[in-house]
């Protein structure tokens, strides 16, 4: 195994590009061609104008895209007649964003499609391309370095040595002031990263799968929040054409094969055993139908504590459709249904804010984190229920929890208000966990969710005091809601 190249991380300077527009990084007018044009030709645009990759355009229209990897890979390679129209070589229809989306909007595609040249939109016109290095020019610990390595990487081994990547570039994107919305999304971001790699060597390993199938992320994963302290909850649906017999030994040897590398990776398996490798979650879609069913038509206390898992999912790879059918018809059947949502703020108001009379901060008494505050359960979990009962009882089919609450606050499941106010809770309460872990990691201590008070200024504890009275308004709106 070669051992990944070392690299300083990157500055704060290159990190608060993730809060800039794409329109502000475009360094020079598009380089574009007919697609008629020859290889040879466009070749030499290129050279001329000292860019890595042009635009193939009919009239306004961006129909291809060519870099300097594909000259690479798909002409020297291949030995392409050099006098052939760069069409044939082009990757047809490229990936776009708005000239508006963020810098975090770039890294982001970049890292989940291993591309490096993203096309800049502006009101359906091409004004320009933004690269990886334009984003981040100091690669070290950067999302997009780091799941280009993870894309090429050969084994497990080497995919274990690149997933220790991920805590230092989560204290890196913290110092910076990333928001944790933003780090959510980076580090799940590598987190499928790293699980489309291990899929893929399974299948090396196993053989092309004998039915279609969706590796589905669940909890945290799938709602693009996960942190360097995170394991792993994730199952496997399989096409209705799956039979036991035929195919059930391949398929548990190709779960065990991902959940075990995942693990490897720093992803501890499942306390409660949420993994594709536990045949319970690793089923055809017709058992996945019959399970929504007995949760939203029975709601009983195991049907809720699963609730809280497998009502969050996402297709990391494979074939998505699986999952969207049944995802349409669960919505459907949590619409508006009162005897389900009741039950689930039932389970909710089990976990309420740690505050004590006169809105004093109670903080864990005994064991080993005794005089601390569990940041996830008592914090960040809250405001996730409240927002996955919203985003259900409107059948919303956002799995994000601010996204969540932006759309119930549109959809009118939640006022306008009270889920602006909720997203600002959520942020503030997930930016105490992340930089709580990062003086950890900057301290060589390992991650967890527990903080001492005395970290905090009394700014800060007056509002951390505000958002769990916050949680508190709304857990009891929805009491008396339901």
């Amino acid at each position: 195994m070669t051992e990944p190249a070392s690299a300083p991380p990157p500055s704060p300077e290159t990190l608060n590009l993730l809060g800039t527009s794409l329109g502000a990084l475009i360094r020079r007018p598009p380089l574009a061609v007919p697609p008629g044009t020859s290889i040879r030709a466009a070749a030499q645009a290129m050279r001329e104008a000292g860019a890595s990759s042009v635009m193939l355009m009919e009239g306004d229209h961006l129909v291809g895209l060519v870099t300097d990897r594909d000259l690479r890979n798909r002409v020297v390679a291949e030995g392409i007649d050099l006098t052939q129209p760069v069409s044939c070589i082009a990757t047809a229809d490229p990936a776009t964003l708005p000239a508006s989306a963020s810098a975090l909007d770039a890294l982001m595609l970049m890292a989940r499609r291993n591309i490096h040249h993203v096309p800049v939109l502006d009101g359906g016109r091409v004004a320009g391309m933004v690269t990886a290095t334009d984003v981040s020019e100091q690669q070290g610990t950067s999302a997009v370095f780091l799941a280009r390595g993870i894309h090429g990487a050969a084994s497990v081994a080497d995919l274990v040595a690149l997933s220790a990547r991920i805590k230092p570039m989560q204290q890196a994107l913290a110092t910076a002031g990333v928001s944790a919305y933003g780090i959510g999304h980076i580090v799940t971001t590598i987190t499928d990263a790293l699980t489309v790699r291990l899929i893929q060597l399974a299948e090396t390993d196993l053989g092309a799968p004998p039915v279609d199938y969706a590796w589905v992320a669940a909890g945290s994963q799938a709602r693009m929040e996960q942190t360097a302290k995170s394991d792993q909850d994730n199952c496997l649906m399989l096409h209705d054409d799956f039979d036991e017999a035929a195919h059930g030994a391949y398929f548990r040897a190709f779960a065990r094969f991902v959940n075990a590398g995942l693990d490897a990776c720093g992803y501890v398996f499942c306390p409660g055993e949420m993994m594709a490798q536990t045949d319970q979650w690793r089923q055809p879609m017709r058992q996945w139908r019959e399970y929504f069913r007995q949760w939203v038509d029975g709601p009983e206390p195991m049907a809720l504590m699963l609730s809280s898992v497998f009502f969050d999912l996402r297709a990391v790879h494979g074939n998505a459709a699986l999952l969207h059918t049944l995802r349409q018809d669960v919505l459907a059947r949590t619409r508006g249904n009162t005897l389900f949502l009741g039950h689930l703020v039932a389970n909710a108001l089990k976990t309420r804010p740690p505050l004590g009379l006169f809105g004093k901060i109670t903080l864990i008494r005994e064991g080993e984190h005794a005089h601390t505050l569990d940041l996830k359960h008592s914090g960040v979990v809250p405001i996730v229920d409240l927002a996955r009962i919203c985003a259900l009882a409107g059948g919303l089919d956002a799995v994000n929890t601010s996204d969540r609450l932006t759309a119930a606050g549109e959809a009118g499941t939640l006022s306008p208000g009270m889920a602006r106010d909720l997203r600002d809770a959520l942020e503030f309460l997930s930016r105490l966990r992340v930089t709580h872990q990062a003086r950890q990691v900057g301290s060589e201590q390992a991650p967890d969710n527990f903080l001492k008070l005395q970290e905090l200024s009394d700014f800060d504890r007056g509002h951390m005091k505000d958002a769990f009275s916050l949680v508190q308004q709304m857990q009891n709106v929805l009491k008396s809601r339901y």
